[in-house]
């Protein structure tokens, strides 16, 4: 033997782990440990909808190895959540190229998944940043505004070069 290991793999108990999958237990054994902790293997991400929802329908991100029964356990069993019905659908996902238009970039793909919430539940996203501007701060943006025409036409006739760079 060369004396050198795989280090993406290694075999416990004749079970080959991968290291790199590290949220996943190894196949269960008899004799093997006993697993003390429960890691769903898969993620659910709550999303803004693009177009509006009724109040009981959210929206998530999931894999697309999910499925809707799945996204419904999901739910129900970890988080309590009462779920009437789980709708899914995979959108298109363009393959694009690198920066330098070499290689193909295929993006992640996702799966949508749309829960509806059982009678009586409703969900509202809530508002993640400020509210639009106040018309006190537009007009402090119109005055500045004005302000930088005045400083751009009185170095009109540098050819819009600014005053600290001298010739």
């Amino acid at each position: 033997m060369n004396g050198k290991v795989n280090k993406s793999a290694c075999v416990c108990i004749g079970v080959i782990y991968d290291f790199k999958n590290s949220d996943r237990y190894a196949r269960f054994l008899p004799g093997g440990p006993q697993r003390r902790v429960f890691f769903p293997d898969f993620y659910l991400k709550m999303v803004k909808p693009q177009r509006e929802h009724p109040p009981n329908v959210v929206v998530f991100h999931c894999p697309v190895q999910m499925t809707k029964f799945d996204v419904k356990n999901y739910l129900e069993k970890i988080y309590n959540v009462p779920v009437e019905r789980v709708n899914t659908s995979i959108p298109f996902n363009p393959i694009v190229r690198d920066h330098q238009n070499r290689r193909w970039m295929p993006r992640d793909e996702f799966k949508v998944a749309f829960v509806t919430l059982a009678d009586g539940q409703t969900f509202k996203f809530p508002e993640l940043f400020a509210p639009p501007a106040s018309e006190d701060d537009d007009e402090v943006i119109d005055s500045l505004k004005e302000k930088e025409k005045k400083e751009t036409q009185a170095l009109a006739s540098r050819g819009g070069l600014p005053s600290w760079f001298g010739i």
